[in-house]
């Protein structure tokens, strides 16, 4: 059903440079230890990267955009007039991730994967099957051919990335209607009732979440999806831009970048992606956990330990961008403190 290259392996992790990265840390000048999680964040980039000096300096930003044909069951707060608005004030400079960008010094793609747009948006990139999924509730999302389109759209938008030689990739989403499919296929994936899964979203309130976990249940009955293979549940009840994320985490893996997780959206993606290539899972960095409900659950589902919690739930790659200054400081601390010989100080006894 998707290309062959999905399944192809993705390198393996550097036992080199990660044990050198660890024996580097325990000569630097500080307790063993002393700065916690960023210590283990230079160290896994380090294998990742197959580098002794592991680098977050180049970090494009890839938004993919969808619309949802659920949308008509009445599940989001906002008309599906608000994507193709986004994408535009995305391009303009105008989102948070297009300031979050500026500062950072990262370049910023938005690839329209799959919206209702009619006509090319200025500053945007149209690689899209079709204009908006279906309504899943009364039948699959998307066809074979839509779902292979759409892998490959994330390929290529990878691929373009390549040319600016990244050390990370960050992925963000925009598409109303996108946390009622991506509660659909987690909850399929994960074998739990939408009720679990289910969030606000664009703000819906208790009786809102309410109806959409009841749509979206009725929809895995329907479809019988529940335990099936991932490529079943992504044409039953999935989208065209969280398809194209799952392609492109596994094809900027295969070219050894890792990614820094996004919020609830992207992480779906990314255990999506992960089932289908278990060798793409290293690769994957989680910045961040969001307010979304079974953000928790998807993460727990991938082992991932998020770098930070803010109660974040915009989307757009946003949590992962204010996340990046982290992994940058992680691997300046790594790469550039004085070891115990180097300063004069004096070691631990031995």
């Amino acid at each position: 059903m998707l290309p062959e290259w999905v399944y192809q392996n993705c390198p393996e992790v550097s036992a080199v440079h990660r044990e050198a990265a660890i024996a580097r840390q325990a000569q630097l000048t500080k307790p063993t230890g002393a700065l916690g999680r960023l210590e283990q964040l230079a160290i896994e980039l380090a294998g990742l990267q197959a580098t002794e000096q592991p680098r977050a300096s180049r970090v494009p930003i890839i938004i993919f955009a969808g619309d949802h044909g659920i949308v008509a069951q009445g599940v989001s707060a906002y008309p599906q007039a608000v994507t193709i608005a986004m994408m535009a004030n995305f391009a303009s400079g105008g989102a948070a991730i297009s300031v979050l960008a500026r500062e950072l010094g990262s370049s910023l793609e938005v690839v329209d994967a799959g919206t209702l747009a009619q006509e090319q948006m200025a500053g945007v990139v149209t690689d899209k099957p079709r204009s908006g999924t279906r309504d899943f509730s009364v039948e699959p999302a998307l066809t074979p051919t839509d779902l292979a389109f759409a892998f490959e759209a994330g390929q290529r938008a990878v691929v373009r990335a390549e040319a600016s030689q990244p050390d990370l990739l960050i992925l963000g989403e925009m598409g109303i209607g996108n946390t009622t499919t991506s509660a659909a296929i987690a909850a399929s994936l994960l074998g739990v009732s939408a009720g679990e899964i289910a969030g606000s979203g664009t703000g819906v309130d208790a009786a809102g979440r309410a109806h959409k976990a009841r749509v979206i249940d009725a929809a895995i009955a329907r479809h019988g999806v529940a335990g099936a293979s991932v490529e079943k549940i992504l044409c039953a009840v999935g989208g065209l831009e969280i398809a194209a994320i799952s392609g492109a985490m596994i094809a900027a893996a295969q070219a050894r970048i890792p990614v820094l997780i996004d919020g609830f959206i992207v992480s779906v993606a990314a255990l999506a992606a992960a089932r289908l290539n278990p060798s793409c899972q290293p690769f994957q960095l989680a910045s961040h956990q969001s307010a979304e409900q079974g953000h928790r659950l998807v993460l727990r589902a991938l082992n991932v330990q998020p770098l930070i919690s803010l109660d974040l739930r915009l989307g757009e790659g946003s949590g992962a961008a204010i996340a990046l200054p982290l992994v940058r400081l992680a691997c300046a601390l790594h790469n550039s403190m004085t070891t115990f010989a180097q300063a004069n100080v004096p070691d631990r006894p031995a």
